[in-house]
């Protein structure tokens, strides 16, 4: 029973910093910025990809529906 409401409670501040805590000791100071730079640029990748896909596909939508008037 306590098992279960353990993982099923939202983390509180003690639990948060032992999680951030842990994180600094298995990668360091220097490497932490370095993971992050990485994640930002991924994201961004990604955000850039969705974006040039939009414009693509509804010139796509607008030129079938010019070729084939019903």
């Amino acid at each position: 029973m306590i098992f279960s409401t353990l993982f099923l409670a939202p983390p509180s501040a003690w639990q948060i910093a032992i999680v951030v805590l842990v994180i600094l000791l298995l990668f360091g100071g220097r490497k932490i910025p370095e993971l992050m730079r990485g994640l930002g640029s991924g994201i961004k990748e990604f955000k850039d990809a969705t974006k040039e896909e939009d414009p693509k596909k509804s010139n796509n939508d607008s030129e079938n529906k010019n070729e084939n008037p019903s």
